[in-house]
């Protein structure tokens, strides 16, 4: 019941409880606490009994923590009627990444090397887009890109500011 109460809670809770109510008070406040926890179980327990007895037979089997959607899903793993341990244990994650990882260098080894062995036209350079056509439209994401000079700012318009 008390699954997350450490010790040293529970005696502020007791020294807590003797402050507040007393040594002569104190049993007959954890009698009519027990009381009442013990009523609150009893409707709890009928209120279940009465829930299974509406459901019908079908539902003998029926457990209220299986609603609890952490016990459900571990039960469900636990039953393992569709194979997903087997499933689970065959996908290495890290291998597959690693493969794929190793495909995508290997590629982008393979197109820097065609790309740089052909000849580029004069005044083009490596970042300018006529060399982007020959590699098939994409963009070399490890290079930084270029730092624009004073030339390149737009105009000024003192109407827009």
């Amino acid at each position: 019941m008390f699954n997350d109460i450490g010790p040293l809670e529970l005696v502020t809770i007791v020294v807590l409880a003797v402050l507040v109510f007393g040594p002569d008070k104190l049993p007959k406040v954890i009698q009519d606490v027990m009381r009442t926890v013990r009523k609150i179980r009893e409707f709890s327990e009928s209120a279940k009994a009465d829930i299974r007895s509406e459901l019908g037979p079908e539902f003998k089997d029926f457990e209220f923590e299986d609603l609890n959607p952490k016990a459900f899903i571990r039960k469900q793993l636990d039953n393992d009627e569709l194979g997903l341990k087997e499933i689970r244990n065959g996908f290495d994650l890290k291998k597959e990444m690693a493969e794929v990882t190793d495909a995508v260098h290997s590629r982008d080894t393979d197109t820097s090397a065609s790309s740089s062995s052909g000849s580029l036209p004069s005044g083009s350079s490596s970042s300018s887009p006529s060399s982007s056509s020959s590699d098939g439209g994409r963009i070399d994401m490890t290079k930084k890109p270029e730092e624009p000079g004073k030339d390149d700012r737009p105009p000024f318009d003192a109407d827009a500011t």
